[in-house]
């Protein structure tokens, strides 16, 4: 044995579970299959704008434990998420809030607002929803489900609506003043030069071996670490060997454009059907840049297929079904611990995979 730990992923859950191993003076060796550190909150420099090579990632929590440890690390600016959604002609601040009710119906009164959906879902007599289409509508009503709602998710999920299982929307916030802060958490912000430096940080003083895959290394060298630490997707360290589970992808345009500002805002959502991709970001807005130029990033959702980067499981009943018997197989190994979005197969907030990830080395 090489490593007390072999921690395969350099993204948030293993940079965090490597740091603190190390300061408890465990030998690590964390490997990454890209060229970079990070993961998906990785950034970079491009025309002096620190980009999200993999889409936006605001940091936001409730958890001051958890905000204080990520500042060891860096300093957050104060930004505020507050996207807009573009539907057709029109466009709606987001989260669902008076400004939004304002627009839509010329309401100016929380009861007029909550009496115009209210009158649109009892309209609509839906007892027991049965998909999503049906629980989204009696949840918000007709206008917004069909401007704000049933578009983006079609998009987002690469199917009809009505072909999705009701629970996947399990709640449409309505939010009856005019704030458009789309978070309800005490903390929120970018980091002040992006989120690579957090990560180097955190991997100060650890061994890392980038553009080394997992399996290949292992074959080589399988008593190179007594413990395991494994961020990749649960199904391939099995081999797939009880079938593979669905992930959703995104596909990213990203351009630099010759002018100061495109869209005014850091992230706008497109609702309609029609309009391929899901967003637009502009990724000065999270650090209130000012330069001469801009980059922008279209997100394309697209179904996953081996080769390209899995984002997010796809948690129906089928899939979770297949999950738990890979959660099984994973409990019987000993020295493996399985950890993050994809070995974890969930859905992972950043402060929500630092707690996790800090959760996990107590437990040891």
């Amino acid at each position: 044995m090489q490593y007390d730990y072999l921690i395969v992923g350099a993204g948030l859950y293993g940079a965090v579970f490597a740091h603190e191993l190390n300061k408890r003076g465990k030998k690590c060796l964390v490997i990454d299959r890209r060229s970079h550190l990070a993961g998906n909150i990785y950034t970079e420099k491009v025309e002096d704008i620190q980009v999200h090579k993999y889409g936006a990632h605001i940091f936001h929590t409730s958890d001051k434990t958890i905000w204080d440890y990520v500042n060891q690390f860096a300093e957050f600016n104060n930004y505020i998420n507050s996207p807009v959604a573009i539907y057709k002609d029109e466009l709606y601040n987001l989260p669902f809030n008076m400004n939004t009710f304002s627009k839509m119906w010329g309401v100016r009164t929380p009861a007029e607002a909550k009496a115009k959906i209210q009158e649109q879902v009892a309209a609509l007599n839906i007892t027991e929803p049965k998909n999503l289409e049906e629980q989204a509508l009696s949840l918000v009503g007709t206008d917004v489900y069909n401007k704000l709602v049933k578009g983006y998710t079609e998009k987002q999920w690469g199917r009809q609506c009505k072909d999705l299982p009701a629970f996947i929307i399990k709640r449409l916030p309505c939010r009856f003043i005019y704030d458009n802060n789309y978070f309800n958490d005490r903390y929120q912000g970018i980091p002040i030069g992006g989120y690579t430096a957090i990560v180097e940080k955190m991997l100060d003083g650890v061994e890392v071996r980038l553009n080394t895959d997992y399996f290949d290394l292992i074959k080589e060298q399988p008593d190179i670490a007594a413990t395991i630490v494994y961020t990749g997707c649960i199904d391939e360290f099995f081999g797939y060997k009880l079938g593979a589970l669905q992930y959703r992808s995104v596909r990213f345009e990203t351009e630099v454009l010759d002018e100061d500002n495109f869209q005014g805002n850091a992230v706008v959502n497109y609702t309609d059907r029609e309009v391929p991709y899901t967003r637009i970001i502009e990724h000065k807005h999270f650090e209130f840049g000012n330069q001469p130029k801009t980059v922008i990033s279209r997100e394309y959702s697209a179904e996953w297929k081996p080769g390209i980067e899995p984002y997010y499981p796809v948690n129906d009943e089928k899939n979770s079904a297949l999950y738990a018997e890979y959660k099984k197989l994973a409990d019987a190994c000993g020295n493996v611990i399985f950890g993050g979005r994809l070995g974890q197969y969930r859905y992972y907030d950043m402060d929500k995979v630092i707690a996790a990830a800090l959760a996990d080395v107590e437990k040891l």
